[in-house]
């Protein structure tokens, strides 16, 4: 079973960039799948989330309105799209997958079994 994340780069303040998580090993159409981050000398923070039927998604207040996360489960993918990006945004990118159900745990790190290897996203300002 393997994530793999793909998409970061270097992007100025203000810019765009979609990051993308492909699955294979196994099918996660009954998973919740999910975007970390973790900066320089920070811990992992939770980012978004998005729920097994895509139904329902999840931010960070501090993404809110800026990134937008979805899931195409006939690809085994997850996207995040992330607009009107920030210095602060910069960080190594993490995607995962869990079975998560109760609306608290999306934002747990330990909720979700399955973690991508990250990609790198460097803003400038």
């Amino acid at each position: 079973v393997q994530l793999q994340a793909y998409g970061g780069g270097f992007v100025q303040a203000g810019g765009s960039l979609r990051l993308s998580c492909a699955a294979s090993g196994r099918s996660f159409s009954t998973y919740a799948l999910g975007w970390f981050r973790q900066a320089p000398g920070k811990g992992r923070e939770f980012v978004a989330a998005v729920n097994w039927s895509g139904s329902n998604t999840y931010y960070a207040d501090s993404v809110k309105g800026r990134f937008t996360i979805s899931r195409d489960s006939a690809k085994n993918t997850v996207y995040l799209q992330m607009n009107s990006l920030e210095p602060e945004d910069t960080a190594v990118y993490y995607c995962a997958a869990g079975a998560i159900f109760a609306y608290r745990d999306y934002y747990n790190t330990r909720s979700y079994e399955y973690w991508g290897q990250g990609t790198l996203v460097t803003v400038s300002s």
